[in-house]
């Protein structure tokens, strides 16, 4: 069973509550975790705990409504488990890899997933995308690599009928420029799509890559 908190030790969201609903318990020891864990750990930085629930947890929320139902899930470059744990939590019905090749990261992500009770439907696996044979419905990932480098990476986990979903910054229109050569001899499509996780949510960028039909 995951371990809960008598009081949480970051301001809660409501927000957040509105989105997860029965899962928000869940959601918020996920918080308390970057928040101390996390921090300790260096995988966050201490600026951040006050930032959690709008510029990590409802940033990766937003990619909700682009995995269709059922979906295999693979989060490359996990990290802290942004944006895996979060869909995760939300989202019950998916099956979630959280691929990471860093040790402390992979360690934080294994001991995160056993405290949230997610164990059942969330792997931990240590590695890098392009060494990894699987093949899944879609690939996640949050500030890891320019569109160049995840086609190159991320590709062969999801074609020939999967899709690619990130989290992007201000940047993700000139990438795709960048990267139009490539898309075009891989037979890719990249689309950047405006999402957020609640109508009072900040506004975040998703690339959106799929084989060409």
């Amino acid at each position: 069973m995951p371990s809960t908190l008598k009081e949480s030790l970051v301001q809660p969201s409501e927000q957040a509550e509105a989105v997860y609903g029965d899962a928000y318990q869940t959601i918020n020891r996920y918080v308390d975790i970057l928040g101390t864990r996390g921090i300790e750990w260096g995988l966050m930085g201490p600026r951040e705990k006050d930032r959690l629930w709008d510029r990590h947890i409802l940033n990766s929320a937003a990619l909700a409504d682009l995995i269709p139902e059922g979906s295999t899930v693979v989060d490359v470059g996990s990290g802290a488990g942004l944006p895996g744990i979060p869909l995760a939590i939300l989202r019950p019905d998916l099956e979630i890899t959280l691929l990471e090749p860093l040790l402390r990261r992979f360690t934080f992500l294994g001991e995160t997933v056993d405290d949230l009770g997610l164990a059942k439907r969330v792997t931990v696996q240590r590695g890098r995308a392009e060494d990894c044979d699987q093949v899944f419905d879609v690939v996640t990932c949050r500030a890891v690599a320019n569109v160049s480098k995840l086609l190159g990476w991320c590709t062969p986990l999801f074609y020939p009928n999967g899709k690619l979903v990130a989290l992007k910054g201000e940047s993700v229109d000139q990438e795709i420029i960048d990267a139009s050569r490539r898309l075009e001899k891989s037979r890719m499509e990249a689309a950047v799509l405006t999402v957020r996780a609640h109508p009072e949510a900040e506004v975040t960028k998703a690339l959106v890559i799929t084989p060409v039909r």
